[in-house]
């Protein structure tokens, strides 16, 4: 759920410096507090000698003299003990200051001047965080000064360092507090609590109180119940919480916060089961914020059409049986079209409507359909080459708009065929049991049949995963072979899949052969799930051209 602030320890800190820039040669005066949960657990506070001299007008602003620096430590033994007493490499350590990029660009800056080990630590710069506390209504400007005497601090900045430290500490509770019924709650918060977030949507930060730090799909709700927007996470509250407290620059989510009053959610046991019921939810519920990422339904495929006469067309009904010798799905037609004109120029069939005859050169050599089975089929090679071929006699003859023309009409079809590639596996599998191991142990279990996720799990760090794989292998849910493809699934849910599965962390457990009708055989489950990738050997080769 997050750290609490009154967990957190607060390293404020305030330098006074001879005004040169950041380097081993400008610090004199190092002050700091460390707090937690409000009380002030020590205090550091050194003279630092710059090994440079200090000017007059800062002598004058800060009452630091040379003499006075003349037997205070070196800047490299200083900030070494300064270091070792922050402890800012601790992950519930957070440094402070007010305009912390000078503070801490100093600090930072002498580290690395002198070869000491300097960890970037979360920092909050108490001048940000005032600005978002209070605003020119409240207090007349965000001097540290002023901001101290608004709130009452009992020691006044001075331009000594441990002073305007302590004064520091005051400024950096009191805008805690008055950010607090914002949201502002957690270590996790301040990272964004100085982003431009209306107050009216970081309150609304409560709605994620509730909720499980748990894989799942959430849902933001009107006033009248709809379903606005929906998404998936691997920490539901975290996720949620996010939403209120950093500032969303995509102005239909943003608009969707200011109307949601509700967020219901669906905790899932995996992310991977999250994230397609996110897909699936889309697809159902049609909410107005996903409908830029909602993927259509019916992408066309290039297939093979045997008879009357052999030729390429593309459908948007594609027979699970011609899976494994179809090239897609394409986004959209016109990507569909420019693979379509790739694929014809070199197979010889019945060209697409519109082809000149001085478009390709053809000759009077029949059209050989296998041959197109095959390039369909995989053998990519027999298609992408003789192209090749082409586009570089292109270049050669300095007719660089046609080359360009046929790179993206062969890099379109390639594309093509890496998806296909991708999900043909899943797509002819009645049943495929996956498991990849967990960061904090144990295994992560997915069940995909005919390319739908059919049950997911994990297994404690330790135990023995076999028991829980036949169990979500009993349980899964049953789906019959279809007819199509898409006709159950949604070819994005497998490609998603397929992503999982075939990660390089994955390990396959059991694989399901296929009978004869369902047009593949499954003697081997390695090349069954795992794409055999001729068409990746061309990608960089297309990409570099493009």
């Amino acid at each position: 759920m997050g750290t609490p602030l009154r967990e957190v320890t607060f390293v404020v800190v305030d330098l006074e410096t001879t005004g040169g820039v950041p380097g081993a040669h400008a610090i004199t005066e190092i002050g700091a507090v460390k707090v937690r949960g409000g009380v002030v657990d020590s205090e550091y506070s050194t003279l630092v000698n710059p090994g440079a001299a200090i000017p007059a007008q800062i002598t004058l602003l800060t009452g630091i003299t040379n003499a006075m620096v003349a037997d205070a430590p070196p800047t490299e033994q200083a900030l070494a003990a300064f270091l070792q007493w922050a402890g800012l490499q601790e992950p519930a350590t957070v440094a402070v200051a007010h305009n912390a990029r000078f503070d801490l660009g100093h600090l930072r800056g002498a580290a690395r001047a002198l070869g000491l080990d300097w960890h970037e630590p979360r920092v909050i710069d108490t001048l940000a965080l005032a600005r978002r506390a209070w605003t020119r209504t409240d207090v007349p400007n965000h001097k540290l000064g002023t901001l101290a005497a608004f709130v009452g601090s009992p020691t006044s900045p001075a331009h000594r360092a441990l002073d305007d430290a302590r004064a520091t500490v005051h400024v950096l509770h009191a805008a805690l507090e008055a950010l607090a019924p914002l949201g502002v709650t957690h270590l996790e918060d301040l990272a964004t609590a100085t982003d431009p977030v209306p107050a009216s949507r970081r309150v609304k930060s409560r709605l994620a109180d509730d909720l499980p730090a748990t894989p799942g799909v959430y849902q933001f709700l009107s006033p009248a119940g709809q379903v606005l927007y929906v998404g998936s996470a691997v920490n539901l509250h975290r996720r949620v919480r996010s939403y209120f407290t950093a500032a969303e620059k995509r102005t239909k989510v943003a608009r969707m916060l200011d109307t949601a009053v509700a967020v219901r959610v669906i905790e899932t046991p995996t992310e991977v089961e999250a994230r397609v019921r996110e897909l699936r939810l889309i697809a159902e519920l049609d909410p107005p914020v996903n409908r830029h990422s909602r993927s259509p339904q019916r992408r066309p495929w290039l297939h093979l059409v045997r008879s009357p006469r052999p030729r390429l067309a593309l459908t948007t009904v594609l027979p699970l049986e011609e899976a494994n010798s179809a090239v897609g799905p394409f986004p959209s037609r016109s990507a569909a079209l420019q693979a379509q004109r790739a694929a014809e120029s070199v197979l010889r069939l019945d060209p697409w409507d519109g082809l000149s005859s001085h478009t390709v050169r053809r000759d009077d050599s029949p059209a050989d359909a296998e041959v197109a089975a095959r390039a369909l089929a995989g053998e990519i090679d027999l298609v992408a080459l003789p192209l090749l071929e082409r586009i570089n006699a292109l270049s050669a003859a300095q007719r660089y708009e046609e080359a360009g023309m046929w790179t993206r009409r062969l890099r379109a079809l390639l594309l093509g065929v890496c998806r296909a590639e991708k999900i043909r596996p899943l797509l002819t599998c009645p049943q495929l049991m996956a498991a990849r191991r967990r960061s904090g142990g144990g295994w992560e279990l997915v069940n995909v049949r005919w390319g739908r996720l059919a049950g997911s799990a994990i297994t404690p760090p330790g135990a023995d995963p076999r028991p829980m794989i036949a169990t979500v292998r009993a349980t899964a849910q049953v789906v019959d072979r279809p007819g199509r493809v898409g006709a159950d699934t949604s070819v994005e849910e497998t490609a998603l899949l397929a992503d999982w599965v075939l990660d390089a962390g994955a390990r396959l457990v059991q694989v399901e052969g296929l009978d004869d009708d369902a047009g593949s055989a499954c003697s081997n489950p390695v090349s069954l799930c795992w794409p055999v990738g001729a068409a990746a050997r061309h990608r960089r080769v297309i990409e570099a051209e493009v």
